[in-house]
C-alpha cells in the first residue's frame, strides 16, 4: 500500500519539485523525471540533428549530464524551460565538437571519405521537412525545433535569450524559406 502511494505521489508531484528534490540528491526523482521527459528531449535532439543516431547519441548526451547538472536547477524557471536549455547547450556543444573532429579530419584519406560518404548516406535518409530544416540557420533551426515541440513563443525566447519579437520573425522567416523550397521543387 506503501509503494502504491509513492507513486501516486510521484505521478502528481509537479516537475519543480521532483527536480528540486533530485538536486538535493533524490535519485527517485531523478528516474521520475527523465521517464517523464525523455521523449520529449529526443524529439527535440532529432529535430536538432536531422539524424535518429545523432538524436539518440544526444539524447543519452544530455541524460548521462544531468545528475550533475541537476544541482544546478534553484526553481527560478519551469523545469521544462530549464531542460530545454540544457539540451540546447549539448546541441551547440556537440556540433562545435563536430565541426573540430571535421576540419582536424580533413585531407585524412579513407576515414575522410568514409565519414562523407556516411553523412551523404544519413542526409539522403531524411524526410522533406528534417532536410530543409537542416539548410536553415542555426539560429533558425534552434528556434523552430523548439516551437515544433509546442513550446510558446516566450518559453522558446527564455532558452535562446533573446526577445519574444525575434522568435516571432525567425518564425515568420522559416515558413517564408520552407515555402520557398517546396515552391522550388515544384
Amino acid at each position: 500500500m506503501a509503494c502504491v502511494l509513492l507513486i501516486v505521489m510521484r505521478m502528481t508531484t509537479s516537475d519543480e519539485a521532483l527536480a528540486l528534490a533530485a538536486a538535493g540528491g533524490d535519485a527517485e526523482a531523478f528516474s521520475v523525471l527523465i521517464s517523464r521527459h525523455y521523449d520529449r528531449v529526443f524529439r527535440l535532439a532529432f529535430r536538432l540533428t536531422g539524424v535518429r543516431a545523432e538524436a539518440e547519441d544526444l539524447t543519452q548526451d544530455i541524460c548521462a549530464a544531468l545528475p550533475a547538472k541537476i544541482r544546478a536547477f534553484r526553481g527560478d524557471a519551469k523545469f521544462t524551460t530549464w531542460l530545454y536549455r540544457v539540451a540546447m547547450n549539448a546541441s551547440h556543444d556537440r556540433r562545435r565538437r563536430a565541426a573540430s573532429h571535421a576540419r582536424a579530419a580533413d585531407g585524412w584519406g579513407e576515414i575522410e571519405l568514409a565519414r562523407r560518404a556516411e553523412a551523404a548516406e544519413a542526409a539522403e535518409a531524411m524526410d522533406w521537412l528534417s532536410a530543409a530544416m537542416a539548410t536553415l540557420p542555426m539560429d533558425l533551426r534552434d528556434t523552430v525545433a523548439l516551437v515544433m515541440d509546442d513550446m510558446t513563443h516566450a518559453e522558446a525566447a527564455h532558452i535562446l535569450d533573446v526577445s519574444e519579437g525575434t522568435i516571432s520573425w525567425r518564425m515568420s522567416e522559416v515558413k517564408k524559406r520552407l515555402r520557398e523550397m517546396k515552391e522550388s521543387l515544384a
